[in-house]
């Protein structure tokens, strides 16, 4: 009997304890207290969101399907599919090309990449996007001809880019917005870069065609400057240059400019290397004003500015690191060398004797994968005649925003 009490009073207990649990979602509906209605927070997903996962649960189930770990010389290329492939395992069963690669790799990376990591550390990416913002001019001072002082600048080229880099290699282009706009020829950029430890190189084009300014004056004329915009004038240019940098174990370029590493304490380098550039400008005569057609009244008579450069080249670099994320860097290098002169009026033979010099700034701020950063650059070449001296330039300035991943 009293285990019959006893059983009633639990059941009785227990009744009550789940009233009492679900009691919080009852609401007596009274005149002065308004009903409460369960919301329901649960959504739908989007259909991207469905394929989404749809995609990564079948690469999930691929990588974790078994398969056959019998090592012998097919086991490598089902590891692969099931994405468990190591380099550094021995018993993989890679074939003779692909070993030969990957020891090249690993020689190349010990002999030309390798740092003092007290100085410099890797990113731990080998991938970076860079969207970039470039803008630049090409400029022309001296004295193209006889008694003529004169300055040229041409328009501001405002472009936009972009940037992909897979560890030191790195591809960009970048396209005049400022010609879309205001219309004309497009001017624009393609470049390629190659950096490591050791050594860096750099490839570039650059066409612009866009209307250039000019300040003039004649000697002796007594009637001060003039000025009017002038098109007609297209200038081309590409390069290729490389240069060994001395204090390579602790330095490294590849942090200001690719951004594929970091530099920890603040150090410089020497650097020497060579340039080979090639550089086109050509004036249409029919496209140009009655007063410079003056000079030039026939398509024969238009100067043309059309060289090869080979030099050699000898700088400094240095990053300064401030604090943790910050990295400033200045980088100057002048050259020395042959040219070699396509193009020259009949009694006028340009020197041969080239002399340029090259001048990089670089600012750069990290944040985890991300970073962003401001560069600018100069190139100056000297060109002379017997009656004519001038020095052209390219002016850039760049801000860019990249990714690591």
């Amino acid at each position: 009997m009293r285990s019959k009490y006893l059983m009633l009073i639990f059941m009785f207990c227990v009744s009550m304890t789940s009233w009492g649990q679900s009691s919080e979602q009852i609401v007596t509906q009274h005149q002065d207290i308004p009903q409460l209605q369960q919301v329901d927070t649960t959504q739908n997903p989007s259909k991207l969101q469905k394929i989404k996962s749809r995609v990564q649960q079948r690469i999930d189930d691929k990588i974790n399907e078994p398969y056959d770990t019998t090592r012998n010389k097919g086991y490598w290329w089902r590891a692969l599919k099931h994405g468990k492939v190591n380099f550094n395992d021995s018993t993989m069963g890679y074939p003779k090309f692909v070993m030969f690669c990957y020891k090249t790799y690993i020689w190349g990376d010990r002999a030309f990449n390798s740092y003092d990591s007290t100085y410099v550390k890797a990113t731990g990416k080998n991938w970076k996007l860079i969207l970039k913002s470039d803008n630049w001019v090409d400029s022309y001072i001296g004295h193209p001809v006889k008694n003529v002082n004169e300055v040229m600048n041409s328009r501001l080229v405002s472009s936009i880019g972009l940037s992909l880099s897979f560890m030191a290699v790195s591809v960009g282009y970048s396209i005049g917005v400022s010609n879309l706009i205001h219309g004309g020829k497009v001017s624009n950029k393609v470049d390629f870069s190659f950096t490591c430890a050791r050594f860096a190189a750099d490839a570039y084009y650059w066409e612009n065609n866009n209307v250039i300014n000019i300040t003039y004056k004649i000697k002796n004329a007594g009637d001060g400057l003039h000025k009017l915009r002038q098109s007609g004038i297209s200038r081309k240019a590409m390069g290729v240059t490389a240069y060994y940098f001395f204090n390579n174990r602790r330095y490294a370029q590849a942090a200001a400019y690719c951004f594929s590493k970091y530099q920890r304490r603040s150090a410089g380098s020497w650097l020497a290397g060579f340039s080979l550039q090639h550089f086109d400008v050509q004036f249409d005569v029919e496209k140009m004003s009655e007063e410079v057609r003056e000079y030039f009244p026939t398509q024969a008579d238009a100067p043309r500015i059309l060289y090869n450069d080979y030099c050699l080249l000898f700088g400094y670099g240095y990053n300064w690191v401030l604090g943790d994320k910050w990295l400033i860097n200045f980088t100057g290098t002048p050259y020395i060398g042959y040219r070699y002169n396509h193009f020259h009026i009949d009694g006028n033979m340009p020197s041969a004797l080239s002399i340029n010099m090259r001048a990089r700034i670089g600012a750069v701020y990290n944040h985890k994968q991300y970073f962003v950063g401001l560069q600018s650059f100069a190139d100056h070449h000297r060109y002379k005649t017997q009656t004519s001296s001038l020095v052209n330039s390219t002016l850039d300035f760049m801000a860019l925003v990249g990714i690591r991943f």
